[in-house]
């Protein structure tokens, strides 16, 4: 029988006290503490562990996400700092590992969260565009509504042309047309314009990752059940808590819990939804009970608790807990149907679990566990942010066709 470990029951103590601290998995090996760069490529020759298994990918423009992100020496959380990057800023990619991409501007080149960039194309990343692209047509689906608080109406399709009005949330537009990113739309008093189709959802259809998907089959998937839905995400552990290490590469649970929920916070987002997250960064460590009762305090739709999982078996692939069958079953079996035939990892099915996070939960709640880092091969999949991404993606799918009546 597979031993998952627990995630809560958990006696919470004082995170800020240097004694009687606890985590709800494992502790990550002394070895590893800080990373541990030298040590660990000391390992390496002496046939402990790899140091690193970099992805070379052609190098591409981001947008930053993030108010200030930091750009650090090396790809860890603990490496120096070089400087920093405002959000807005469109940075180069040159090269990944892991969840962290090394970026260059004009004045420093070096390693930042991946989980705060988005990839764009030059004609939407362009401040000062000259000439006017050739716009293609934009998707079946003729009428989008606004998700952000606040959307600028551009005269041309970037960040370098005219802001000429702006809408608010839940504003509708015609979509007349699409190009680089960028949409060409006709508000309901006859401005036209350009906006970011990142704060657009889609009636009908999405674009989603690219994917135009519609209907409520097994194949495809209704991203417009998710718009206006409440779900609260929450990255596992966090802050002193590292939760499960992984046994080959040393992946700390952690870090890839809250890279995976940014990218489902991104996804739901982007379809509509109204995301609250548990925590947003690294040294955060939310109390068991604070994760739950942000439920009720949003009036939380649905609770998605990620995880990564060990065994001291060899073990592997999704696991999806539900801990009520009347409220939280289903939504797990969503969810984990998505996972079964999107990851390309086997799927473990459903099963009852008895942690806070569920138990003490006023939404429909499940907690999901995304590969198990105690296995080699599963550990060294979803270490990649691919992975990542195509897991939140499920994740996303699984609850728009939860919500699908």
């Amino acid at each position: 029988m597979m031993k998952n470990c627990n995630h809560d029951n958990i006696q919470l103590l004082d995170p800020t006290s240097d004694t009687n601290k606890r985590s709800e998995k494992r502790r990550r090996p002394a070895w590893l503490t800080s990373r541990g760069w030298l040590t660990a490529a000391l390992a390496a020759i002496l046939g402990f562990m790899p140091v690193f298994d970099t992805i070379h990918a052609e190098s591409y423009s981001a947008k930053v996400y993030a108010s200030s992100l930091n750009v650090r020496s090396e790809p860890a959380a603990d490496a120096k700092i070089k400087g920093s990057v405002k959000e807005g800023s469109v940075v180069t990619v040159l090269d990944e590992q892991y969840g962290w991409m090394k970026i260059q501007t004009e004045r420093l080149t070096g390693w930042v969260a991946g989980y705060y960039l988005k990839k764009v194309t030059v004609n939407s990343a362009s401040s000062s565009s000259s000439s006017k692209p050739s716009p293609s047509n934009a998707n079946n689906s003729s009428v989008g509504t606004v998700t952000a608080d606040s959307l600028r109406i551009r005269s041309g399709p970037g960040t370098g042309y005219e802001v000429v009005g702006s809408l608010k949330e839940h504003n509708t537009v015609t979509i007349l047309s699409s190009s680089s990113g960028w949409l060409k739309i006709k508000t309901s008093n006859g401005m036209t314009g350009w906006v970011s189709d990142d704060y657009v959802a889609l009636s009908g259809s999405s674009t989603i990752s690219g994917e135009t998907t519609s209907g409520s089959s097994s194949t495809h998937t209704n991203w417009d059940s998710l718009r206006g839905k409440t779900i609260v995400v929450d990255a596992g552990h966090g802050g002193d808590d590292p939760g499960t290490v992984g046994s080959t590469h040393g992946t700390l649970e952690k870090e890839i819990n809250l890279q995976t929920a940014m990218y489902l916070r991104d996804y739901l987002r982007d379809a509509g939804a109204h995301v609250t997250m548990t925590r947003t960064k690294d040294n955060e460590r939310p109390s068991l009970s604070s994760r739950a009762q942000l439920s009720q305090s949003v009036s939380a739709d649905a609770f998605i608790s990620i995880h990564y999982n060990s065994s001291p078996k060899k073990v592997s692939g999704t696991l999806t807990f539900f801990y009520s069958e009347s409220g939280d079953l289903n939504l797990a079996q969503a969810i984990e149907n998505r996972l079964g035939n999107g990851v390309n990892l086997k799927s473990n099915g459903v099963s009852f679990g008895d942690f806070h996070v569920l138990r003490e939960n006023s939404a429909p709640a499940t907690l999901v566990e995304l590969g198990f880092l105690t296995h080699p091969t599963d550990e060294s999949i979803v270490r990649g942010t691919s992975y990542q991404k195509k897991a939140a993606k499920a994740i996303a799918q699984g609850l728009a066709d939860y919500f699908t009546p």
